[in-house]
């Protein structure tokens, strides 16, 4: 079960690694103003979760406590991310005229 683990770990780690990658030339690309803005945040979050994926092999020899401490960070972390990409999907779709 532990190669398992690792196996999954490392793979999130790759997909977080191309989510960071792809973020950061989208930046490159973008004129200033709310799009610009809005991608350094999730680049920021990226980031932040891709350091969350470097720690995660190291999980399982962490106390109970500082685990539901670091889980829930991530969950709140995860929650902010995903408002910030519906809201980008909506400010799109106002600009396209949906």
């Amino acid at each position: 079960m532990d190669i398992v683990f690792l196996l999954m770990s490392l793979s999130a780690l790759a997909m977080m690694c191309y989510a960071w990658y792809r973020v950061t030339k989208l930046r490159r690309k973008l004129p200033g103003g709310i799009m610009k803005s809005t991608s350094n945040i999730l680049g920021e979050l990226i980031g932040l979760f891709t350091v969350g994926f470097i720690a995660l092999p190291f999980f399982p020899m962490l106390p109970q406590l500082s685990k539901d401490i670091l889980v829930s960070v991530v969950f709140l972390f995860a929650a902010i991310f995903a408002v910030i990409v519906i809201n980008l999907f909506y400010m799109i779709a106002a600009d396209l005229g949906f």
